[in-house]
């Protein structure tokens, strides 16, 4: 027993290795995930304490635990079944199916990922690209939400950066969860998406049990009084007008609605921008009639290349005003429980986020181009200023900024974008400018159903 034994150091190095391992399986990462889990505990009561709606138990639970329980309720259990029916396949391979679908759709929320780098990161893009600018605003009505019902923040599309400015604007009221498209699901943007509480969807899937994987999380997510965030047209505005609802999420939502249950509470949002960043590959995809629009990866390089040149050369001037403006909440136990009860929602929902569509500059300055025909700066300065004047009867939040400054500053990005060429008094549309000019006319031509003074974009050119 106490013979000295000869190893080879490669076997002595293997066992020292399995050792260490077994030690930090079995007593370190356990403790260590312990302390970490107490800490976590800690900062989101702190959290919770600060927030008008606290974030929802069933948020923090862990990703597996979500998994499994989705993967186990009745509904999906019966989806799984039907699967492997209409398909002629074991069940295994249907459940391994909706465990795929699964893993896809749920999120691994982290409150200290979300409230500490997710929350500063979102307010630093916002600030540095835009004056960020808040619209219509009843504070009172937002405050006093039940604190019971499940809060779903419903918004006009214009912009990848809507996640970005919605989520810096609410961050102080809550966490939000949001549905988001394929185009996130790439390495490692993924991750942190997740991490920030968000959950992916196959806008294009025809899949019925994906369908049911899809519709079961948004459900448990709502009974379970999740605050949310959600996109109704289902995708990005490819002419800048606010477009119609698409009612897949909006249908899971209310088909798991119980009148007398806990209530649900739409609250309006609307988004515009003085310079949406993706403005020429939205335009050009609705010319062509295909939603797929990703930028090639040169494009963006160059372009990021470019900001960080003019930002170091003190030369850029940012994009502009993106505002977000609130309209009034929408109670869904306030509708007689019907057949099309999603479609009658979505309608009012839209109705109301259009209704509070923030009015900037240029738009303004676009639509007094290109629907009122202006072709000089003295005359664009008479339109903006008739619908300025136009608009004060709705009680709608304008621009702050004198006609002049407003006209001047819109004028100047015009031109450096090449929209426009400024000959002295003269103002003349270039190139694709007449498509760009029309898209941002669009974000508030519903602001003016009365004007008929629309001339041909011939004219323009």
């Amino acid at each position: 027993m106490t013979q000295p034994v000869t190893l080879p150091l490669w076997a002595f190095i293997l066992i020292v290795l399995f050792a260490a391992v077994t030690f930090a399986s079995h007593f370190l990462f356990p403790s260590v995930r312990w302390y970490f889990r107490r800490r976590a505990e800690k900062l989101i009561a702190q959290l919770n304490t600060r927030l008008e709606r606290p974030i929802e138990p069933f948020k923090l639970a862990r990703r597996y635990d979500m998994i499994q329980r989705l993967l186990y309720d009745p509904d999906i259990t019966q989806a799984i079944v039907d699967h492997a029916r209409e398909h002629d396949v074991p069940e295994n391979v249907a459940f391994e199916k909706a465990r795929h679908y699964a893993r896809e759709i749920v999120p691994s929320f982290s409150a200290t990922a979300y409230f500490t780098f997710g929350m500063r990161i979102a307010k630093w893009l916002s600030r540095m690209l835009y004056r960020v600018r808040l619209g219509s605003f009843d504070r009172d009505a937002l405050q006093s939400l039940d604190k019971d019902a499940t809060v779903i923040f419903v918004m006009n599309h214009r912009s990848n950066m809507d996640y970005v400015l919605v989520t810096y604007l609410v961050s102080r009221a809550s966490a939000l969860s949001y549905a988001v498209g394929e185009w996130a699901r790439v390495w490692p943007l993924s991750g942190v998406i997740r991490m920030m509480g968000a959950y992916f969807i196959r806008r294009r899937s025809r899949t019925i049990l994906y369908r049911r994987v899809l519709a079961r999380y948004v459900q448990m997510s709502t009974d379970a009084g999740v605050t949310q965030a959600m996109f109704p047209e289902g995708g990005l505005s490819l002419t800048g007008e606010v477009g119609k609802p698409k009612l897949g999420l909006l249908n899971y939502i209310v088909d798991s609605y119980k009148a007398g249950g806990r209530d649900v509470i739409f609250v309006p949002v609307a988004l515009n921008y003085d310079q949406v960043l993706e403005d020429r590959f939205l335009i050009k995809a609705g010319k062509g009639g295909n939603r797929r629009f990703r930028p090639p990866a040169w494009t963006v390089v160059s372009s990021v290349a470019m900001y960080f040149w003019l930002r170091i050369t003190g030369q850029f001037k940012g994009f502009g005003t993106a505002s977000v403006a609130f309209g009034s909440p929408l109670y869904l136990s306030s509708f007689p429980m019907k057949s099309d009860l999603a479609q009658e929602v979505g309608h009012e929902l839209m109705g109301r986020i259009r209704a509070v569509v923030p009015v900037l500059a240029a738009p303004l300055v676009a639509r007094a181009i290109t629907v009122e025909g202006a072709t000089s700066v003295a005359a664009i300065e008479v339109s903006v200023a008739g619908m300025l004047d136009a608009l004060k009867e709705k009680r709608m939040p304008l621009p702050k900024r004198n006609v002049h400054a407003i006209v001047d500053e819109t004028l100047a990005r015009f031109s450096l974008r090449e929209l426009i060429v400024r000959d002295e008094d003269e103002v003349r549309v270039i190139g694709d400018g007449i498509d760009v000019l029309d898209y941002y006319a669009n974000s508030i031509k519903h602001h003016f159903p009365q004007d008929t003074n629309l001339l041909a974009h011939s004219s323009l050119a």
